[in-house]
């Protein structure tokens, strides 16, 4: 039994060794990762701070000139909704102004067709008729002096035919 627990001193001297070696080992990495660390770190603020430094400082010099521009983008949206409806109501005015123009002269040119048509029938009856009576009464009168003419012409001796027509050349011998 005195043999085991050297056995057991021994083992657990072992066991302290191995335990104490993890712990330096542990130490060692826990040191290169803190010096790692640290010199991010210090790269994080030589590089990043003073750019973020830099970015806090403009978004303060530009938050105001920001609001402006926005307040100005929301009064012209404003101003130009107003002048749409505007100009919507005025292109409606026009159109059915328009409209009513062409009603209105769609009536007065069938008015003006509708007068023309009028006026040709009045021409027809008043003028073109009685000119086809005048011209078939000269016409009368041509055939008859015609005829007399030629049996004139006949009993001087001609051996006219009374249904051809005579010469302008005889008809005033």
């Amino acid at each position: 039994m005195e043999n085991l627990t050297t056995v057991f001193i021994a083992i657990t001297g072992a066991a302290v060794i191995l335990q104490a070696g993890l712990l330096a080992a542990m130490y060692l990495a826990m040191r290169k990762t803190s010096t790692r660390l640290e010199s991010l770190a210090e790269e994080v603020k030589t590089k990043v701070l003073p750019t973020v430094d830099s970015a806090q400082s403009l978004l303060a010099e530009l938050r105001p000139k920001l609001q402006v521009i926005i307040e100005n983008v929301a009064e012209t949206t404003t101003t130009v909704r107003g002048q749409i409806q505007r100009v919507d109501a005025t292109v409606d005015d026009v159109v059915d102004r328009a409209r009513l123009q062409v009603i209105r002269a769609d009536d007065l040119l069938s008015r003006t067709l509708d007068k023309v048509e009028e006026t040709s029938e009045i021409v027809h009856k008043t003028v073109v008729s009685p000119v086809r009576h005048v011209s078939g009464l000269v016409r009368g009168v041509t055939a008859g002096i015609e005829f007399l003419v030629a049996g004139r012409a006949h009993k001087n001796g001609g051996s006219r035919d009374p249904r051809r027509p005579v010469p302008q050349d005889e008809m005033f011998i």
